[in-house]
């Protein structure tokens, strides 16, 4: 059994759909954000220093980072979302994960934060915009023909990279990239998915 600490409308929900694809036995610990500062509640800082989510419990563990997660689980659980080691395919993989943390999310989290401060950071808007549609369109450019990526099949790049992708409508972007928005609605019509929404508590 598998305890995820999962925070509403955050990064958590891919380990949710990850467990629901791989149908694994899970518990969910939800946590709202605050309605006003939309910050995680302080309750979290007793799972992580940080007051870090997701974060899971498992074997007497705690394992933070989504990426992190989405490794262990796929290496004990899921083999088949990970391409075969020293492949040309692992090497994307390699990439890709970090990628989708390291890089991906930069940009966005500049736009949610410069957007805060008003016309103040208006200066900033150009580059950021700059970098959100490079960022985004490397993420199109990796697609493969049958519209994942790495593999023609569902796998743990496919998890990690839906995040930043699903957040292309409210940019007003999803028309820009049509071939990432239709990654996203096929993703979000998996009955995995609906079920990972659902158990997260709709959001």
């Amino acid at each position: 059994m598998i305890t995820l600490h999962h925070l509403s409308q955050s990064r958590s929900l891919r380990i949710l759909w990850l467990m629901e694809e791989l149908s694994l036995p899970y518990e969910v610990i939800r946590y709202e954000r605050d309605a006003q500062t939309h910050l995680a509640p302080p309750e979290l800082l007793a799972v992580h220093p940080l007051g870090k989510s997701p974060v899971i419990e498992i074997k007497g563990q705690r394992l933070a980072e989504s990426g992190a997660i989405v490794e262990y689980i796929c290496g004990q659980y899921g083999p088949e979302f990970l391409p075969a080691p020293q492949s040309p395919e692992y090497f994307q993989h390699l990439e890709l994960m970090h990628f989708a943390e390291g890089s991906a999310m930069t940009p966005l989290l500049l736009k949610i934060y410069v957007g805060l401060l008003g016309e103040a950071g208006a200066p900033l808007h150009p580059r950021i915009q700059s970098e959100l549609q490079s960022h985004f369109q490397f993420m199109q450019d990796s697609l493969r023909p049958s519209g994942h990526f790495v593999l023609d099949q569902l796998s743990a790049a496919d998890i990690m990279l839906s995040f930043p992708i699903s957040a292309l409508a409210r940019l007003g972007m999803a028309e820009d990239f049509p071939k990432l928005w239709a990654f996203h609605q096929a993703i979000a019509e998996r009955p995995a998915y609906r079920r990972a929404v659902q158990a997260g508590g709709g959001d």
